[in-house]
């Protein structure tokens, strides 16, 4: 026989009810004494806590602050509303709890549930039969259900069947949205009239409608919008004028964007003789400029140079400056011919290039000629921390080139920590001289990849040598290694009684036994280790009898070893598979074993 329920438990699901059809029992709701007033909160769906939250005076932390400051019980009651609020943004949407730490959790809550009104929206609206207005859409049983909407309710407050009224509602709340092209028109700045947005994503827009749409929507948030990214975007240099016209702030050429990106698009002109007046007025302007990334975009040297140039002459505190997978060969080459004339003060350039921090060109086709053009445009970034030139074909004349600036960012104890050279046709003499020179910096980098550039075991003992240092990451996935070259990082580290490294990534570079050997080794002598991906390294059964007394005899800091396509022991790494750390497993174990060490894998040609 089931248990009678209690009157409490019966007057709460009465007042839940009586929220949802009207507000008579508000002035009585705030009235009730802390533990019940509590006890009703973890019991409220979203609607009623919105209604009740309301009519409590505030309905965000920065509004509580203005209102109830120095009154302790609407203090406490502020904290309790935001916990049933994390409550229910935990029940609808665990695996994105963790995404948001310090935050307001009816913000977040509604901001998410309105992008999944836009999202289903979207999903009608992109179909063939679709033809009617945007707003009219009906949001799903599904997601009403989760906001504690019914029917019946139709009469007593907005028809929430209808994404108009989500956005009339919740659109206040929203701060940053993902729109695809389809709903990108007139109607929807419309329906986002109210909204505050600070980060928006534009996917797939195309038509010069879809523009314009957009447009009027960045003029509505001009105010506070600070991040502006396009996605499988199509873009003439009329619709970047246009876009670019409407973030100016009050006619004035200045605007607020913090963070700009175009990535995984098409322009219109891909290598065009000039840049689109607009972009100029805005890199020219943005003194708020932060981030500018333009990747995947099939864009030319002509576009890059230009950009480059127009930075040089900019005001804005650029900080990362993104231009990776493009083919933009030759964009350094005007540059480096003033340079090699000119003294480095006579350039003129602005504060974006003094300021810039992070500069990412990888996958771009250059050469050893624009890693010479490189080294004299790094001159003038004396805040450079991070340089990632990876799948380019500088081979070992670019290193050359590129070391020079090196020693002197080292020198002048220059904050560059970062260095990524992956798949860069370079050989094993031009790591080693790479390596050797950077063994002796004043000031040792904090990270290095060489991955997957075909080295061979020589390479070891020079990379034993760089283990001593400071470095944190080491990023040496497929450069041949083999059994000898661990043999010889293991006996490197031996003379070695503490290293720095925090991170090492040694994957596929087929060191069978001798892989597990020279872990066991490390493992005791990085005692800070936390991350180490060993996969695809050929270890025999025998590998697992060395490495479960290693991870055990670790410090406990390891929170990741990725032995993924290793023919390893299931019974003797089982008991290593419950070992946690914050949590979370740290071993990675293949789900099927290869057949034998033979087996074909990602490394193979």
């Amino acid at each position: 026989m089931e248990k009678a329920p209690s009157l409490t438990s019966l007057c709460m699901e009465a007042v839940k009810d009586e929220l949802l059809r009207g507000d008579d029992l508000l002035p009585v709701i705030c009235e009730l004494p802390s533990h019940l007033f509590h006890t009703l909160l973890l019991q409220l769906p979203p609607l009623a806590l919105q209604r009740l939250q309301m009519a409590m005076g505030f309905s965000s932390e920065n509004e509580y602050d203005d209102v109830g400051r120095g009154n302790g019980r609407k203090r406490g009651r502020f904290s309790n509303l935001d916990k049933a609020w994390r409550s229910l943004f935990e029940l609808r949407w665990p695996e994105l709890v963790n995404q948001h730490k310090s935050v307001d959790w009816q913000q977040i809550y509604w901001e998410t549930h309105l992008q999944n009104c836009l999202d289903e929206a979207t999903a009608i609206a992109v179909l063939p039969s679709f033809d009617g207005r945007l707003g009219e859409v009906k949001i799903p049983d599904s997601i009403l259900q989760h906001i504690g909407y019914e029917d019946y309710m139709k009469a007593a407050t907005c028809d929430y069947s209808k994404l108009s009224c989500h956005c009339q509602d919740f659109g206040f709340y929203a701060r940053r949205l993902s729109l695809q092209n389809i709903i990108c028109g007139a109607e929807t700045s419309h329906l986002l009239r109210n909204s505050k947005l600070q980060s928006l994503v534009l996917c797939w827009i195309r038509s010069k409608d879809q523009v314009g749409g957009l447009c009027k929507l960045l003029s509505q948030n001009i105010e506070t919008l600070s991040s502006l990214e396009f996605v499988h975007c199509n873009l003439s240099s009329a619709s970047i004028d246009e876009i670019c016209g409407s973030l100016v702030v009050n006619s004035v050429p200045t605007h607020g964007i913090q963070n700009f990106s175009i990535s995984t698009s098409r322009f219109v002109e891909t290598n065009p003789v000039s840049l689109p007046l607009g972009l100029v007025s805005f890199l020219s302007s943005g003194r708020s400029l932060c981030s500018l990334k333009f990747s995947f975009n099939h864009l030319g040297r002509n576009f890059a140079e230009m950009v480059f140039n127009t930075l040089c002459d900019a005001s804005s505190g650029l900080s990362i400056l993104d231009l990776s997978e493009n083919n933009i060969t030759g964009w350094l080459s005007d540059f480096s011919q003033r340079s090699s004339s000119s003294q480095p003060t006579s350039l003129g350039l602005g504060k974006a290039l003094q300021s810039l921090r992070v500069l990412n060109i990888r996958g771009n086709n250059l050469n050893k000629d624009d890693a010479l053009g490189l080294r004299y445009a790094m001159v003038h970034m004396p805040n450079l921390e991070v340089l990632d030139i990876s799948d380019n074909p500088i081979d070992d004349g670019g290193i050359r080139s590129l070391l020079p600036y090196f020693i002197e960012a080292s020198e002048k104890c220059s904050p560059f920590n970062d260095i990524y050279l992956e798949n860069c046709d370079l050989s094993i003499s031009g790591v080693i001289r790479l390596i050797n020179t950077l063994s002796t910096f004043k000031r040792p980098l904090k990270s290095l990849s060489i991955a997957d550039n075909v080295l061979g075991s020589q390479v070891a003992a020079a990379l034993g040598k760089f283990l001593s240092t400071s470095i944190q990451v080491l990023n040496i996935s497929a450069i041949g290694l083999g059994s000898p070259g661990f043999e010889d990082l293991q006996k490197s580290i031996e003379q070695t009684q503490e290293l720095k490294l925090v991170e090492i990534n040694i994957s596929k570079n087929r060191g069978g036994i001798a892989t597990a050997n020279f872990l066991s080794t490390l493992m005791l002598r990085a005692p800070k280790l936390v991350s180490v991906d060993a996969a695809y390294n050929f270890m025999p059964v025998e590998a697992s009898y060395v490495l479960c007394p290693a991870i055990k005899a670790a410090k406990g800091n390891l929170g990741l070893l990725d032995l993924r396509g290793n023919n390893l022991h299931c019974q003797a790494t089982h008991g290593l598979s419950e070992i946690q750390h914050a949590g979370k497993p740290v071993l990675i174990l293949s789900s099927s074993l290869p057949a034998t060490v033979d087996a074909p894998h990602d490394d193979d040609p």
